[in-house]
C-alpha cells in the first residue's frame, strides 16, 4: 500500500489562530463538501509563508464563511493571512492510482475558490505511471462583473471564437487576476 493524496485545498488564507481551544482546524464546510474533506479526518497543513508542516483534524464551522482557523497548538504555526496547502490522504493498492481523481481547490482572495482541478494517473506506452492535472471548467455566473468587467460577455465572444470551456477557463482565470 501507498499512501496518496485525496483531496486538497492549495493556496487557502488563514482567517484566524486560536490559541486557547481544543485543537484543530476549522474550515467551511462547502468547501470541504466540494474537495472531499470529511469532519474529523486528519489532514496535513504547510504553510507557505514560513514553511512549517504539521497535522491535526478538521471540524467544520459556519457553512458559507470560507473559514480556515487554526486552533490550539496548531496556531503556532501560522498567522493571519498566511496561505496554506491542506492535504487529505488514503492509504491505496498501487493498481488503485488509476481509478483515483482526487480533487485539489485552489484559492483567490477571500478564500473564494479559483480553480478545480482533478489530480490523473493513467497508463502509457513509455510507463505504467504517468500524470496529468486536469483543469474543470468554471460555470460563470449570468450577470458577473468583476469592475466594469462584464465576464458572462467576455466568456460569449471567446466561445464565439471557437475556444472550448477549458480554454475559457483558463483565460478567465488569468484575465479576473489582473483585473481584481
Amino acid at each position: 500500500m501507498i499512501q496518496v493524496v485525496r483531496a486538497k485545498l492549495h493556496g487557502i488564507r488563514v482567517t484566524g489562530a486560536e490559541l486557547d481551544y481544543h485543537g484543530s482546524i476549522t474550515l467551511d464546510p462547502d468547501q470541504c463538501a466540494q474537495a472531499g474533506i470529511r469532519p474529523l479526518e486528519y489532514v496535513d497543513i504547510f504553510n507557505k509563508a514560513n514553511g512549517a508542516r504539521f497535522y491535526t483534524y478538521v471540524i467544520y464551522g459556519e457553512p458559507g464563511s470560507r473559514a480556515c482557523v487554526l486552533n490550539g497548538a496548531a496556531a503556532r504555526n501560522c498567522q493571519k493571512g498566511d496561505q496554506l496547502i491542506i492535504c487529505a490522504s488514503a492509504f491505496v493498492q498501487e493498481s488503485e492510482l488509476y481509478s483515483l481523481r482526487p480533487k485539489v481547490l485552489t484559492f483567490g482572495a477571500g478564500n473564494h475558490v479559483e480553480d478545480i482541478i482533478h489530480y490523473e494517473v493513467f497508463e502509457t506506452p513509455e510507463r505504467p505511471f504517468n500524470f496529468r492535472m486536469v483543469t474543470e471548467p468554471q460555470a460563470v455566473p449570468a450577470e458577473r462583473k468583476v469592475g466594469a468587467f462584464n465576464v458572462k460577455a467576455f466568456t460569449e465572444d471567446l466561445r464565439a471564437r471557437g475556444l472550448d470551456d477549458h480554454a475559457i477557463a483558463d483565460v478567465l482565470a488569468r484575465h479576473l487576476k489582473s483585473v481584481a
